[in-house]
C-alpha cells in the first residue's frame, strides 16, 4: 500500500513537472511567434490594401504603379515650372472649411517624418516633478510668442498606441538624450517600457538644457 502511494506521488510530481515545462515552452513559443506573425500580417494587409487600390489582376503590379505615381508627383512638385500649380492648389484647399484642417494636419505630420525638416529626431527626457519623468520628442524648440519663458513643444506618445499628448515645457526641464536614437526611444515608449533602453547612461553622459 505504501509503495503504491509513493508511486502515485512520484507520478503526480512528474506530471506537474511536465506540465510546467509544457507551459514554459508554450509561452516561449508565443513570445517568438506572435511578434513575427503580427508583423507579417500587418505588412501583408498594408500591401494587399495598396495593391487593391489599382484593380489589376497581377499581384504586386498595383503597388509598383502607385509607387511610380507618387514618385512622379514628387518629381513634379520639385520642378520650378510646376511648383506654382501646387501652391495654387494648396491655397484653394486652405479656403475650404474642415478640409483645410484635415489637409494641413496630415501634411504637417508627413513632413515631420519624411520632410526636409524632420520633427521626431530629437528624443528628450522631461522632468514633470521631483519624482516623475517622461520621454518625448521635440516638435518646436522656440515658442516665445506663447510665453515670456522659453518654451518647447514636446510630443509624448502613448504606450501600446499610436496616439499621444503634446506638452509645452520650459527648456530647463528638458534634457536631450544624446546618444540614443529616436527609433529606440519610440520603441521603448510604445512597448510600455518593456524594450531595453539605457537612459541612465545617456543622461549621465551629457545632461544639458537648450540654453547652452
Amino acid at each position: 500500500m505504501l509503495f503504491k502511494l509513493l508511486s502515485f506521488v512520484e507520478s503526480c510530481e512528474l506530471m506537474s513537472f511536465t506540465y510546467k515545462r509544457f507551459i514554459t515552452y508554450f509561452f516561449r513559443g508565443l513570445l517568438f511567434v506572435v511578434p513575427i506573425a503580427l508583423t507579417v500580417y500587418v505588412i501583408a494587409w498594408i500591401l494587399r490594401f495598396i495593391d487593391g487600390i489599382v484593380p489589376i489582376p497581377v499581384p504586386g503590379l498595383g503597388i509598383l504603379i502607385i509607387l511610380a505615381f507618387i514618385t512622379f508627383i514628387g518629381f513634379l512638385a520639385s520642378i520650378f515650372i510646376t511648383k506654382p500649380l501646387f501652391e495654387i492648389f494648396e491655397r484653394w484647399v486652405f479656403r475650404i472649411p474642415l478640409i483645410n484642417i484635415l489637409y494641413t494636419s496630415i501634411k504637417d505630420l508627413m513632413a515631420a517624418f519624411v520632410g526636409d525638416k524632420k520633427k521626431f529626431n530629437t528624443p528628450v527626457l522631461v522632468k514633470l516633478s521631483d519624482t516623475v519623468f517622461r520621454l518625448g520628442f521635440i516638435t518646436q524648440d522656440n515658442l516665445l510668442d506663447i510665453d515670456d519663458r522659453t518654451l518647447v513643444s514636446i510630443y509624448m506618445p502613448h504606450s501600446y498606441n499610436f496616439s499621444g499628448n503634446l506638452f509645452l515645457i520650459p527648456k530647463e526641464n528638458v534634457t536631450i538624450l544624446e546618444g540614443l536614437s529616436s527609433t529606440d526611444v519610440m520603441k521603448f515608449i510604445v512597448s510600455g517600457g518593456v524594450s531595453n533602453l539605457s537612459i541612465k547612461e545617456a543622461v549621465s553622459k551629457k545632461r544639458e538644457d537648450f540654453n547652452n
